[in-house]
C-alpha cells in the first residue's frame, strides 16, 4: 500500500530541523530547505541546488511540494490580469492582479468555491469544495508578484483577500499564509498592506482582535438594515447587525484599526433614503471608511446597478458626518475578473 506523502510546506522550520536530526543529518539542513520552500519558492526538490542529491532523494521519498500552477492567464483592456490557478488535486481557483498608476494589488482566494450564499455573487453559486492550504494562498501572491514585476516593473504593493471564499471560514490557514507573506523568511511584506475582507462573522472578527493581527479589516456590508441584508446575504440571518456591530466595536477597542465597509448600491433594493440613513447611523459606531463599489452583473437581472443619483445620496449623507467615502469603479469586467464575478468560467 502506498503511503500518501505529506506536503512538506505543512512543516514548521522547527519540525523540518527535527526531521533532519532524526534522519541522522544536521539541524541546519532544515533551515536550508525551509528557505528554498518559502523565500526562494522552490517547486521541486531538484530546485534545491545547494542540498546534496542523496538528501533531495530522501525528501522526495517522504514529502511532496503541492505547488499551484497558473493554468490560464487573461489580460483585460484595463491592464487587470486574471489567473486561473490549478491546485495539486485538479481543482481551480482564481486570483487577480489589479494595477493602478501607483501600485499593484493582488486579489487572492481562500477557498475553492464559497461557504456562504450571497445572492449577488457568482462565486457563491459554486459549492465550497475545500479550504486552501497556507502554501496555496502564498503561491497565488508569489505568482502575482512575478506578473507585477514582469508587466509593471515593480513588486506587488498590496494584497486583498477578496477573491473566492470567506477568509474567516478558513481562519487558521489564512493566518498562517499571512504570517509567511509578512515574514522576512517569506515575502517580507508589511501587514499594513494586507486587507482581509469578510462578509461579517462576529465570533471570528473578535478572534482576529484577540490574536492581535496587524493587517486591515474590510466588511462586506451592503445594507445596515437586517431584513434587506438577509435578503442580499441569506446567511447573515445568523449574524444580525447588532452582533456584527458589537464585534466591530470590540475589534476597534483592541486594535485601534479603522474598518473599511464594502458596499454595493442596487436599484430597488438599497437605493432609498432609509438605507442611506441606516448606513450613516451604522458608520457612527466605529471609526471607518466606506467603499461604494460598482456592481458587476452576473446574468440574472435581479440585481441592477443603482443610479448615479442614488450613489450621490450615499456620498452626501456619509460626508456630512465626516466619513471618507470612495466610489470604486470595477476593473477587469471584460474578463470576468471584477468583484463578485470570479466563477471559474474558464
Amino acid at each position: 500500500m502506498q503511503i500518501e506523502k505529506k506536503d512538506i510546506r505543512a512543516l514548521s522550520k522547527e519540525q523540518l530541523r527535527d526531521f533532519f536530526v532524526s534522519n541522522g543529518d544536521k539541524a541546519f539542513r532544515g533551515n536550508q530547505v525551509y528557505e528554498w520552500l518559502w523565500s526562494k519558492g522552490a517547486h521541486t526538490f531538484d530546485d534545491m541546488t545547494n542540498v546534496a542529491k542523496p538528501t533531495r532523494q530522501m525528501l522526495e521519498e517522504h514529502f511532496v511540494i503541492n505547488h499551484i500552477k497558473v493554468d490560464t492567464m487573461q489580460r483585460s483592456e484595463d491592464g487587470t490580469v486574471k489567473n486561473a490557478v490549478r491546485l495539486h488535486d485538479g481543482l481551480i481557483v482564481e486570483s487577480v492582479l489589479i494595477p493602478t498608476e501607483t501600485r499593484t494589488t493582488a486579489c487572492v482566494s481562500s477557498q475553492v468555491g464559497c461557504s456562504l450564499d450571497c445572492n449577488f455573487c457568482a462565486t457563491a453559486r459554486l459549492k465550497r469544495m475545500r479550504n486552501l492550504e497556507p502554501g496555496e494562498i502564498y503561491d497565488q501572491v508569489v505568482a502575482i508578484d512575478r506578473e507585477s514585476r514582469l508587466y509593471y516593473n515593480h513588486p506587488l504593493s498590496n494584497i486583498v483577500f477578496m477573491g473566492m471564499g470567506e477568509p474567516l471560514m478558513n481562519y487558521n490557514n489564512v493566518i498562517k499564509a499571512i504570517d509567511m507573506i509578512t515574514s522576512p523568511e517569506g515575502l517580507g511584506m508589511s501587514p499594513k498592506r494586507i486587507m482581509v475582507s469578510t462578509s461579517g462573522v462576529p465570533k471570528m472578527i473578535k478572534k482576529l482582535a484577540d490574536d492581535g493581527v496587524k493587517f486591515k479589516l474590510a466588511v462586506s456590508l451592503h445594507s445596515a438594515i437586517d431584513e434587506i441584508r438577509s435578503r442580499i446575504m441569506p446567511f447573515s440571518e445568523n449574524f444580525p447587525l447588532a452582533d456584527l456591530r458589537e464585534a466591530l466595536e470590540y475589534w476597534y477597542r483592541k486594535t485601534k484599526s479603522k474598518i473599511s465597509y464594502e458596499y454595493v448600491v442596487w436599484k430597488g433594493i438599497n437605493d432609498d433614503k432609509a438605507s442611506v440613513d441606516a448606513l450613516v447611523k451604522f458608520c457612527k459606531y466605529v471609526p471607518c471608511k466606506v467603499n461604494l463599489i460598482e456592481y458587476n452583473p452576473i446574468d440574472d437581472g435581479e440585481f441592477q446597478q443603482a443610479s448615479e443619483e442614488a450613489i450621490a445620496a450615499y456620498i452626501k449623507g456619509l460626508e456630512a458626518i465626516g466619513i471618507v467615502v470612495k466610489v470604486r469603479r470595477s476593473r477587469g469586467k471584460d474578463i470576468d475578473a471584477a468583484c463578485g464575478q470570479l466563477a471559474n468560467k474558464s
